[in-house]
């Protein structure tokens, strides 16, 4: 009994200062968080890079109090550092996938291939990048679905960013009838991109016999326009030449098979 309680004398004020300190120091901590975004929100910092350093920033002041107070029960620094680092290493091995997440997420956010905000094509996935995390990128889909890509697949993968430059061109394959008049074809062509108020002067329209094919000869049609306007291009341009060689007589062929009936 007399040596319990020399332990209690001996331990219980430093249990309840721990105590204290730990409360102390979570809030602390969540304050200097929330006073840290609010920091990089007025100073106009990329919201990707803002999504990552938070969390880090609160990560790595939890360790430093979990330290603090490890020490100031009385822990010997150097065993505790060292148990520290034996149980960093097993997380580590049971974390290998997490880890190459994170390393992942650090990697987009040096190098920046993409950021919030841009269309991009990723990991078999395409849509636009609404978050940048520390171990997952968040796309949200054209038709509103939530995707969530580990940054691990992101970082060691091909990727395909829509929103790099501020134009884009939109290619289009039109076929028509062998017996249609080539010099006709692109000047109709011609007159519907000219007369199209999104597509640009410059780089002019392209407009090419490309293929000959099984039932048609095919043109390559190619207009310049504002990467915002491209799906406003596509769909208007295909209502435009199918209109439009109709009224001009132009002859958009399908296939055919021809039978020979031998008695």
């Amino acid at each position: 009994m007399d040596i319990i309680m020399e332990m209690i004398y001996a331990y219980a004020g430093r249990v309840l200062l721990s105590i204290v300190f730990l409360v102390v120091g979570l809030s602390v901590i969540k304050k200097i968080s929330s006073i840290t975004a609010e920091r990089m929100d007025k100073s106009n910092l990329d919201q990707s890079l803002k999504s990552f350093l938070v969390p880090m920033i609160r990560i790595i002041l939890q360790i430093l109090l979990v330290i603090t107070i490890a020490s100031m029960l009385g822990a010997e620094m150097t065993s505790f550092v060292a148990v520290l680092g034996a149980m960093s290493f097993a997380i580590g091995l049971a974390l290998q996938g997490s880890l190459a997440n994170f390393a992942g997420g650090v990697l987009i956010l040096i190098l920046k291939p993409f950021k919030v905000g841009d269309y991009i094509e990723a990991a078999g996935y395409a849509g636009t990048v609404k978050d940048i995390q520390v171990f997952y990128t968040i796309l949200n889909t054209p038709d509103n679905r939530k995707i969530i890509i580990p940054n691990a697949n992101l970082s060691n993968s091909s990727a395909v960013n829509y929103s790099s430059y501020d134009t884009r061109r939109v290619d289009f394959k039109f076929g028509v009838g062998y017996g249609d008049d080539i010099q006709k074809v692109k000047q109709v062509l011609q007159k519907i991109a000219d007369e199209h108020p999104l597509v640009m002067k410059e780089p002019a329209p392209m407009i090419v016999l490309g293929e000959h094919g099984d039932n048609a000869i095919v043109f390559y049609f190619r207009v310049w326009c504002q990467a915002q306007d491209y799906w406003t291009i596509y769909f208007e341009m295909m209502e435009n030449v199918k209109e439009t060689f109709d009224r001009e007589g132009i002859n958009i062929p399908y296939p055919q098979v021809d039978v020979h009936m031998q008695q």
